[in-house]
């Protein structure tokens, strides 16, 4: 072997597949996550990634999740995204139906609560967290119009609040569906749509956001917003008069969820941010601000909502949720959209 000074030409290539292949930009690759978990919550978890896996590129598409679900199922047969993070498991089996998810165990996977998961030992998608149904009310705002804060799906077709309601769109937002399918698998589908028709009366519109509708509540342009518990408690620690009340009746409710997208080439990086987002440290974070995680973590439950949460949550059939879901949309579409915000 010819040497070069005291090195000879195998110790040099040696040196150099060193210096490319090792250290904190070793095997560095960008993965393409879609999500729809909150922005405020996006930053304070990808803060841990990094610091674990400094080599991994993370770009995040963040939008709500019917936008979310929408994207995905337009980019079927040219996917982009390589991981989804934190989207409703309902919308992830519409897209695991039309064939889209690759199945994948995450590091971890024994831990996960049943009901948090694909059921088939390679599971095609895995919940982190469920949301539930909260109703934001604006109490300077109730107080000026002299009624009552309402504390049930039965008090928001009162007369009293007719005009005074905003509520997600189900066929844009997470949230909206959720809280429709809560209606009807609690009411029955002829009942829970004569609600919903009721309902109806007392919006002043919909948004195209789950979130929205308590931060319009918070912002005092409406007194009451159908939205979810976390977002009402956030409004309310940024000094916003507004209180989160849970329906009596018990809340809608769906699983934020992950899922690796089938394509041609699945990167390493996927894998890896598929185990992270379901390991204890990330686990931790979802139960600051969300009482019932994939597994029990030991947290305490976020301050304001019911004491034991799980029961909070209505008796939920995800499987049909999915397989209705296009129906429900349609229908809702039909009977309701003129009160929806423009796009």
């Amino acid at each position: 072997m010819k040497k070069i000074g005291k090195l000879t030409m195998t110790a040099v290539i040696g040196l150099i597949l060193t210096a490319l292949f090792s250290g904190p930009g070793a095997f560095a690759e960008e993965l393409l996550v879609y999500t729809a978990l909150e922005d405020d919550e996006i930053p304070r978890y990808l803060e841990l990634f990094k610091k674990e896996h400094p080599e991994i590129t993370v770009k995040i598409v963040r939008d709500s999740t019917g936008i979310v679900t929408a994207k995905l199922l337009a980019e079927k047969d040219n996917p982009r995204a390589d991981v989804v993070w934190g989207t409703a498991a309902t919308s992830l089996l519409v897209c695991d139906q039309n064939g889209m998810l690759e199945g994948y165990a995450p590091k971890g996977l024994e831990k996960v609560r049943p009901e948090f998961r694909d059921p088939r030992e390679i599971p095609h998608w895995v919940g982190i967290k469920a949301w539930m149904t909260g109703l934001c009310v604006n109490t300077v705002e109730i107080g000026a119009l002299k009624i009552p804060a309402p504390e049930s799906y039965a008090d928001l077709i009162k007369p009293e609040y007719k005009n005074q309601i905003v509520m997600p769109n189900p066929a844009s937002s997470g949230t909206g569906f959720l809280t429709v399918s809560a209606v009807l698998q609690m009411m029955g589908e002829e009942k829970g749509w004569d609600y919903l028709d009721k309902l109806h009366e007392n919006i002043a519109r919909y948004t195209h956001s789950g979130s929205k509708p308590c931060k319009l509540a918070g912002a005092g342009e409406v007194p009451i917003g159908i939205s979810f518990g976390y977002r009402g408690f956030i409004q309310k620690q940024k000094g916003e008069p507004v209180m989160t009340v849970f329906p009596k009746e018990g809340s809608g409710w769906d699983v934020e969820a992950n899922a690796m997208i089938k394509k041609a080439v699945i990167k390493e990086s996927a894998k890896i941010f598929l185990d992270w987002a379901i390991s204890e440290p990330v686990m931790k974070e979802y139960a600051k601000v969300y009482p019932v995680t994939a597994y029990a973590t030991g947290m305490p439950v976020p301050e304001g909502f019911p004491e034991n949460p799980e029961k909070q949550l209505i008796k939920n059939d995800f499987q049909w949720a999915a397989k209705n879901r296009a129906a429900i949309l349609e229908k809702w579409t039909q009977r309701y959209d003129t009160k929806s915000e423009a796009k």
